[in-house]
C-alpha cells in the first residue's frame, strides 16, 4: 500500500497524479488538518508532527510514503528517512521538483513559489545548488549562472482552499506575487507548494509562454517510474487492489468537501487519532 501524508488538502494534488499513472495500487491518504497549516510552527514541531504522521502509515502496513507537504519535506523528510533507514520507502515531493526544473531549465535562472515556511527554509536552494552539478558536471561557470529567485505567497493557500481559484482578487494577489519573478526573467517556475497545481493555468498565463512551470505533485509521480525501474522489489511489495482510503485528524465533513474540490471525484473521509 502507498500512504501519502500531508498537513491537509494539498497533497491530494499529489494523490491525483498517483491515481492517473498508478490507478491499480491501493493507498491510504493522512491528512493532519487538525494541525494545519504547518508553515507557521517551527522546525522542531513540524519534525514532530511528520514523524506521527508518517509512524501512522507505517503501522497501517505502507510499504512506500509521500511526504507530500513541501513544508513537511523540507524541514522533517530527513529526519524521518533516518528514523526508518528504508523500509518502508520514503519519498518527498522536493527533490523531484528539484531535478525537474534544473532539466527545463535553460538559462539556469530558477523561481520558487512556496508558504513562507518553505522559502524561509532555503531547502529549495540547497537542493538546486547541490544537484546542479549532476546536470552540469563539467562546467564550473555554468553551476554558477543556477540563481533562484524565492517569493514567499503566503496568502495563496487560504484562497485555494476556500474555493476562489477565479476570484479577482487572487487574480490580483497572484499578480503582485509573480511581478518581482517576471522582472528577474526566470525560465523556469517552482510550483513549491502542492495547493498551487489548482491556480497552474493562471500562473503560466502570467508567466508567458518563455517560463516553463514545475509542479512538484506531478514531478513526484514521473520520478517514481525510474525509481520502480531501479527498486522492482518495491514494485512487488505494493498491494494492487485499487482500493483509496481516505483520513483525516480534524472535520471529516470539511475534508471531504474541499478534498473532493481537489480530486475531482466525491470522496469519503474518516477521523483518525494516533
Amino acid at each position: 500500500m502507498i500512504g501519502i501524508f500531508d498537513s491537509g488538502f494539498g497533497g491530494l494534488t499529489v494523490m491525483k497524479e498517483y491515481l492517473k499513472q498508478y490507478p491499480e495500487f491501493d493507498y491510504l491518504y493522512l491528512g493532519d488538518q487538525a494541525n494545519n497549516p504547518y508553515g507557521p510552527h517551527s522546525k522542531e514541531r513540524i519534525e514532530q508532527l511528520t514523524m506521527k504522521g508518517v509512524d501512522f502509515l507505517v503501522k497501517q502496513g505502507c510499504q512506500l510514503i509521500i511526504v507530500a507537504c513541501n513544508t513537511a519535506s523540507a524541514d522533517a523528510l530527513r529526519a524521518v528517512q533516518q528514523k526508518y533507514e528504508g523500509r518502508p520507502v520514503i519519498l518527498g515531493v522536493l527533490i523531484p521538483a528539484v531535478q525537474e526544473a534544473l532539466g527545463q531549465s535553460r538559462f539556469g535562472n530558477i523561481g520558487l513559489i512556496g508558504t513562507r515556511s518553505t522559502v524561509a527554509s532555503g531547502a529549495y536552494e540547497r537542493e538546486l545548488e547541490k544537484h546542479s552539478e549532476c546536470y552540469q558536471p563539467n562546467d564550473k561557470r555554468a553551476r554558477e549562472k543556477v540563481k533562484v529567485y524565492p517569493q514567499a505567497c503566503p496568502l495563496l493557500v487560504p484562497l485555494v482552499e476556500e474555493g476562489m481559484l477565479k476570484n479577482p482578487a487572487t487574480r490580483m494577489i497572484l499578480r503582485n506575487y509573480l511581478r518581482p519573478l517576471k522582472h528577474a526573467h526566470i525560465d523556469t517556475l517552482i510550483l513549491g507548494c502542492t495547493h498551487y497545481p489548482l491556480l497552474q493555468q493562471e500562473i503560466e498565463r502570467m508567466m508567458g509562454k518563455n517560463c516553463r512551470v514545475i509542479s512538484s505533485s506531478k514531478a513526484s509521480v514521473m520520478a517514481m517510474r525510474s525509481y520502480f525501474e531501479q527498486h522492482p522489489e518495491l514494485l512487488e511489495k505494493l498491494s494492487k487492489n485499487g482500493t483509496r482510503k481516505y483520513v483525516t485528524t480534524d472535520s471529516p465533513e470539511r475534508f471531504g468537501e474541499l478534498g473532493g474540490r481537489f480530486l475531482g471525484e466525491r470522496i469519503e473521509v474518516e477521523r483518525v487519532e494516533y
